[in-house]
């Protein structure tokens, strides 16, 4: 029965494993489909950005109670993976608590005993999350951003990280309990002890079938949570890391401008520095996902959709239509429909639909005044207002599609050299009258 058990978790845990690799190879390529962008420079100041941000979660603090307990669902799920090692490890070798001899008992029960404490606290947060989010129901959770499957994917996220830390602390009190039976309590841990005393009358062999059933339940749970995360906004538990590693370092707001066009405009000043041959760039800013550089794609599937941009942003707040969050919510979904017609057709097969249009409108583009509060507020430094410019340069250079208004002042400052219409030669007279 033993080695049963050991083939049918070995099977099951390479199954899991190996659809895991897939999908994040899979993630990888459709990030890759982006321009490439150098973001190898200055190193030391990237590894402090990813220390803080994602590590530190700096800009959650700005709410300290918030902060507290995301740091709780976060150090727990980081630390208590060190526990996940262990139960794979007895799963594949039909040991159990095979760390225990390893690290002797005192240093071992200190061990479980922080795993249990972080996991209860990692429960009381999901369980106060859940209620901010479906009872209180905050204003950037309501929003109609989230309407339809991103609003059920936050609340079945943190429904199974409450059963997954139930089940761990039920495999401990059944496994403590049949040891009390048998005369010893040992292996008692702060929390998991307390329970114990309560099911510790229940017979031997229902105990060991409740800590078989917990200790199933909770590896399968945490493959199938593994697997789940790849299709989940809660992607970003792993993809903070590279984000804030990558994150741009220039000034926050700075433009990425086009040399191609910023040369056209000192040519059409200086027509002596003119070349004779010049290559016009092959386009202009971005119309889909392609369009747009890899490091604009990894922000898309970082994105947790906490709302935090949206809730900051001054367009949204005065009723426009524009929302940051559905900016990246958007990007995201076009690029899996990208990747999935590639999977079906081995290449991207012109499918008549782009980013530009199908998923975002001009009215939102218009909308943006490139404040830059998104990226400001973004817990790891997500950046909806280079997407927004781009898709807005495509719009106005390709398409030439711009309001009026902007169109006059492109026109005067294609003749006057200023967003005015006035002769660059009057341009002084105003001094003159003074």
């Amino acid at each position: 029965m033993q080695y049963i058990q050991q083939a049918l978790f070995i099977i099951v845990a390479g199954f899991a494993i190996w659809f895991f690799a897939k999908k994040i190879k899979e993630l990888r390529r459709n990030i890759l489909l982006g321009k490439d962008e150098d973001y190898t420079d200055n190193a030391p100041a990237r590894w402090k950005n990813m220390l803080l941000l994602a590590f530190g979660q700096k800009k959650m603090f700005k709410n300290p109670l918030v902060a507290i307990m995301h740091l709780a669902i976060y150090v727990g799920f980081v630390i208590i993976n060190l526990e996940v090692l262990e139960i794979v490890l007895d799963g594949i070798l039909g040991t159990h608590r095979l760390f225990l001899p390893i690290l002797g008992r005192p240093f071992y029960s200190i061990l479980i005993n922080s795993f249990e404490i972080l996991a209860l606290l990692v429960l009381l947060a999901c369980v106060v999350f859940l209620v901010r989010r479906n009872i209180l129901k905050l204003k950037r959770f309501i929003s109609k951003d989230l309407n339809g499957w991103p609003r059920s994917d936050a609340n079945i996220i943190l429904i199974t990280e409450i059963v997954l830390m139930s089940l761990f602390l039920l495999m401990n009190a059944s496994d403590h309990a049949i040891q009390l039976n048998a005369g010893s309590g040992e292996n008692g841990f702060i929390l998991s002890s307390q329970i114990a005393s309560s099911i510790a009358s229940i017979s031997p062999t229902t105990l060991h079938v409740m800590e078989r059933s917990a200790w199933w339940l909770h590896i399968l749970g945490i493959f199938a949570f593994l697997n789940y995360l790849t299709w989940s906004k809660h992607l970003h538990i792993l993809l903070a890391f590279p984000n804030a590693y990558y994150a741009r370092l220039q000034p926050a707001g700075k433009m990425i401008n086009m040399p191609a066009i910023q040369n056209e405009v000192l040519y059409a000043m200086k027509p002596e520095m003119a070349p004779t041959e010049s290559a016009a760039p092959p386009k202009f800013g971005a119309r889909d996902v392609m369009d747009l550089s890899w490091r604009n794609l990894l922000d898309a599937y970082s994105c947790t959709e906490c709302g935090r941009c949206t809730a900051a942003c001054p367009a949204n707040l005065t009723g426009k239509l524009l929302s940051p969050r559905k900016i990246m919510m958007d990007t995201r979904d076009r690029l899996e429909e990208v990747g999935k017609n590639i999977n079906a057709n081995k290449t991207f097969t012109d499918d008549g639909k782009s980013l530009l249009h199908n998923y975002i409108s001009v009215e939102e583009l218009r909308a943006c005044t490139t404040c830059n509060a998104c990226v400001e507020e973004c817990p790891v430094s997500i950046s909806p207002l280079e997407i927004i410019l781009e898709l807005r340069r495509s719009l106005v250079m390709e398409e030439s599609n711009a309001p009026q208004e902007w169109n006059s002042m492109f026109s005067n400052v294609e003749n006057n050299f200023a967003p005015w219409k006035f002769s660059p030669d009057e341009r002084d007279k105003w001094a003159k009258e003074v």
